[in-house]
């Protein structure tokens, strides 16, 4: 047996039924008829978890809302027992745009009471949560590689356009293949216990199992098992930085390759994690190896994962390809016919060895899903059961026939033919719908280079296997504060490489010919000297803070418009206006309402702020730490005193203002005049804000450190 608790997977529980779900349209549809009978409680675990997603495409019979968290509505207030938890992941702000707005107000305003939302920040400095389950009543869940969220439906047929495949805004989106497992039992128990760990370790509350989870039974009607009465194995990956450190994927992974005695079959997101590449490497190399075959995305979506997971990807498949003495490597990307210069988004997470291990889950084959990001996999061993190994070998059979365009049969057929699962693949190629050989850049055939090339130091930016050391400010920052900080230190340098990288452009690219400096200088000066300037900026930063819209953003677009003094003068009336007006919200709302919004944190940032709350709002802003506006509307439940509060605000913004503006004024001349002598005077000032910034952080930890000692004496 490969399965090993302790080793390569958390549990190995008992399952009555396991089914394979390919694709969002069968997974999206299983969950909410398993939602639909949940008496207790439902679990939703994800990466992104988006209120408006539509789980059916047409109206369903039972009459209920197709959208999710509608559809939640309706089954809370039909069951005054149930209880529903959602748990997305504290994105980064580089998400910002592609995730749903204000996603904790949506369901804080739209939801039942008895709907309980929050994000999950219990993760190092650069992880996410990217773990994706849904537990109904611990009598069934799903675990694999989809979310609840907008852009993933689709169906087999992978259709170049489908009218049902369309984003919130009715905008279409190419074809998206993603696989999700659907299991029962104590297998589904054991995914409620995890999901409510998940959800202790994000908000501190403690959720307890259902009652008599076993004697119910919520398996979608009409989703007929592949397998029955089977042991799953759950395996994770728990980064640095929580408690205790866990790879079970990366090992599950390496002892499946490396107990492969004919195929590896590989259907992935990404392919950059180095210890995989090795495993691989390895195996290619031997004389009585097995085949690898692997079906990926033609190209990575975005010019930021072509310029970091693209480069990554292609380094390690260039790899693969000098390792492959014996030419049993096969390297696919999906296609449908009329799919111009789209390609099938393959976001599928799975991993078949022979017809003996599958593994499906929502790790990706990275370094980050390997030892920093949160993972959950399902795998089965079918090594001593005969009925397994074929329900493996028929499922790997029925993947790679939908992306050929033919059937099972035709593919098992082939596959008796050849005795090879590569010249079985090759001989079914040609149809219309096929899979075609994956384009790997060598130096005879390169690729258009990346507008960047972010894939530095082998992967420790773009795809680390650890997470940086994680250096927290110690006592006098609240805990629920703690873990945003390294997120919005990192908005800081993001904010600081989008002017650099807008110079950049500017100067050494066309963007000059149609972005003239001068005529954005003439719509800067209008600005300025336009009478209600004061007006429009002040309401500026009112809207903002009313959208919760990221005060950095704010701060540094006002001081590049306004000359250093005016606009430091600007940016900290601006920002202490919608401090206070936010202050002023959650005084009028009061903690009972915020209670609702900001879930069980508030309790225990309530009492932090008592203690220390003057620092804590300091510490907040020179940081900064978690959003403006939410901060300015807690510490007005709460209520902190106002004069402390405005102090504090004054106190904390005063430092990064003085850089940005420092900065924006070097940034604008060197635009102006981008000689040498102007790009060394902005480096410096660059290392003198940084220096700045980590100055004041340690004078801040100092104080704290003799605020604590105090209080111990």
């Amino acid at each position: 047996m490969i399965l090993r608790e302790g080793r390569n997977c958390w549990r190995i529980a008992r399952a009555g039924r396991a089914a394979f779900l390919v694709d969002a349209a069968a997974y999206f549809a299983a969950a909410r008829q398993a939602m639909a009978g949940a008496q207790h409680s439902i679990f939703i675990v994800g990466w992104d978890v988006d209120s408006r997603v539509r789980l059916v495409p047409e109206p369903a019979s039972d009459h209920r809302p197709d959208e999710l968290l509608p559809f939640l509505n309706s089954l809370l207030a039909e069951r005054p027992h149930l209880r529903a938890y959602v748990l997305g992941w504290d994105f980064s702000m580089i998400y910002t745009f592609e995730r749903e707005r204000l996603q904790w107000v949506q369901f804080a305003w739209r939801g039942n009471s008895r709907l309980h939302f929050a994000f999950d920040g219990v993760h190092p400095f650069g992880a996410s949560h990217h773990q994706k389950i849904v537990v109904v009543d611990d009598a069934v869940a799903f675990a694999g590689g989809l979310d609840l969220t907008i852009r993933r439906w689709d169906t087999p047929e992978h259709r170049a356009t489908h009218p049902a495949r369309v984003d919130p805004a009715g905008v279409g989106y190419p074809p998206v293949h993603d696989v999700q497992m659907a299991v029962d039992g104590d297998v589904a128990r054991a995914l409620g216990a995890l999901a409510r760990r998940r959800w202790t370790a994000a908000t501190g509350d403690v959720v307890n199992p259902p009652p008599h989870a076993a004697d119910r039974d919520v398996w979608p009607a009409g989703l007929v098992p592949d397998v029955t009465d089977v042991d799953v194995g759950i395996s994770r990956t728990v980064p640095v930085g929580e408690t205790p450190v866990v790879e079970e994927v990366l090992n599950l992974t390496l002892d499946a390759i490396a107990a492969a005695q004919h195929s590896i079959y590989i259907e992935n997101q990404y392919l950059t994690s180095a210890a995989v590449g090795s495993a691989l490497a390895a195996r290619l190399k031997e004389f009585n190896g097995p085949e690898v075959v692997a079906v990926l995305p033609r190209e990575e979506t975005g010019w930021l994962e072509k310029s970091s997971m693209g480069i990554m990807r292609s380094r390690l498949l260039r790899r693969l390809l000098e390792a492959d003495r014996f030419s049993r490597l096969a390297l696919y990307y999906p296609t449908v016919p009329e799919l111009a210069d789209a390609c099938v988004n393959v976001h599928a997470k799975v991993l078949i060895v022979d017809d003996r291990v599958l593994r499906i889950g929502s790790s990706n084959l990275s370094n980050r899903s390997m030892g920093l990001d949160s993972e959950c996999d399902l795998a089965i061993d079918g090594q001593a059961d005969a009925r397994l190994r074929l329900a493996i070998a028929g499922f790997r059979n029925r993947l790679l026939a939908e992306h050929l365009g033919a059937t099972e049969q035709q593919l098992a057929e082939a596959l008796a033919a050849h005795g090879s699962l590569v010249a079985a693949v090759q001989s079914l190629r040609g149809n219309p719908r096929t899979l075609q050989p994956l384009p790997v850049p060598d130096d005879a055939h390169p690729l258009p280079a990346p507008p960047f090339n972010l894939a530095v130091f082998d992967g420790l930016v773009c795809d680390p296997e650890r997470p940086a050391p994680d250096k927290l400010l110690g006592e006098f920052v609240p805990p629920e504060l703690r873990r945003p900080i390294h997120r919005s230190l990192l908005g800081y340098a993001l904010v600081l490489a989008v002017m650099l990288g807008v110079a950049a452009l500017w100067r050494l690219t066309p963007l000059r010919q149609f972005l003239d400096v001068q005529t954005i200088a003439g719509h800067a000066t209008i600005l300025r000297t336009h009478p209600a300037a004061p007006a429009l900026v002040l309401g500026g930063y009112l809207v903002g803070a009313l959208i919760f819209f990221p005060i950095t953003l704010l701060l540094a677009t006002t001081a590049l418009v306004f000359e250093p003094a005016l606009g430091l003068g600007y940016c900290m009336v601006g920002a202490l206006s919608g401090a206070a007006l936010m202050y002023g919200i959650g005084r009028a709302l009061g903690r009972r309402r915020m209670d609702r919004w900001a879930g069980p944190r508030l309790g225990r940032l309530r009492g932090q702020l008592k203690q220390r709350g003057f620092l804590a709002i300091v510490v907040a802003r020179v940081l900064p730490v978690g959003n403006f506006s939410v901060i300015n509307m807690i510490a007005g439940a709460l209520p902190l005193p106002f004069r402390s509060f405005m102090l504090g605000n004054v106190i904390g913004l005063l430092p990064g203002i003085l850089g940005l503006t420092l900065f924006a004024d070097r940034l604008a001349e060197t635009l102006r005049n981008p000689r040498p002598w102007n790009l060394l005077v902005l480096a410096l000032v660059v290392i003198i804000v940084l220096a700045g910034l980590a100055w004041v952080r340690k004078r801040l930890a100092r104080m704290a450190h003799i605020t604590t000692t105090e209080k111990k004496a």
